[in-house]
Parts: structure tokens; sequence; C-alpha cells
């Protein structure tokens, strides 16, 4: 599993915007300033979708004024989905909303979470890390699957 002082690891991911899908290198858009990167389990999940993306999205503001300047989710789905549920929790503008499809980043990042069995398939462990030019500064990993150290209050607090 990622650690803090570790490079964050080379992956493509993608989002959606208005001249369709676009490909994303992690190296070069997590890997500049300070950035806040948050995972969940899934897109419209009940906890992901009621809590955990609302509170980022209503902390924009105050993670700007720390300095942050990317502010992203990620997860284990495709870019479609990922779009219309940002739109759907008001993250537009707020929030960057990164599909990591195939779960090739989560398993770099060494938190997979394996959902087969709920009929979920791969899916990423639910996290959040500020990461300084490329260099992962803080890690908080949910080790139950709740919402404790991951939230947008707890990183705020602790970054």
């Amino acid at each position: 599993m990622i650690s803090v002082g570790d490079n964050l690891p080379k992956a493509t991911l993608h989002h959606k915007t208005e001249g369709g899908i676009e490909a994303l290198d992690t190296t070069e858009f997590l890997g500049k300033g300070l950035v806040v990167l948050f995972g969940v389990p899934g897109a419209f999940t009940p906890t992901c979708s009621d809590f955990h993306l609302p509170g980022f999205v209503d902390s924009a503001d105050a993670f700007k004024e720390k300095g942050v300047n990317v502010l992203a989710c990620m997860s284990v789905n495709d870019a479609f989905v990922m779009d219309a549920w940002g739109k759907s929790r008001g993250a537009e503008g707020k929030v960057e909303m990164l599909a990591d499809g195939n779960g090739d980043f989560a398993k770099a990042l060494g938190l997979e979470l394996d959902l087969t069995a709920k009929g979920l398939g791969k899916r990423v462990q639910r996290f959040a890390m500020v990461i300084s030019n490329g260099v992962v500064t803080n890690l908080f990993v949910e080790e139950d699957g709740g919402l404790k150290v991951s939230g947008a209050e707890y990183v705020l607090e602790n970054m």
C-alpha cells in the first residue's frame, strides 16, 4: 500500500469534458502543487453519495484557502458515471471527478478492494490523501469501510 513519503504512481485516469473523454496522467494532473485526492468504492452508493462527496463539495473553498489547487474524487467507475454523479451532487467547478475504469490506479496505490462477493467487482478502498508536488504527505485509509478518517472535515483538520 502507498505510504506517506511515497511518490504518486503513474497511471491513467479519465474525466469527461465538453470535448469528450480525456485521459489524464496521474503524475501530471495530480503531481503538481498541493492536491487532495479522495477515493470512494462507488458512485451513487449511499455513503459515497450522501456523505463523502458532499463533504468535499461543501468544503471546497476551505481547501482552496489551505492552498489546495486540485481537489479530486476517484472511483473505479467510468468517466460518464463519474461526470453524471458529480453533476448530481453539485461538484462542478469544485471537485474533479476522475474515473479509474479498470481499477489500475487503485491497484497501483495498493488500495484495491474486492467486492465481487457483493456483485460490485474490484473497487477502491475509501481513502483520502494529501499530495505535495507528487509526494504523499498525508494518507487516511478507512479500516472498516466507514467514513471516519477520509471525510473532508477530518482531512482539513489533519493536513
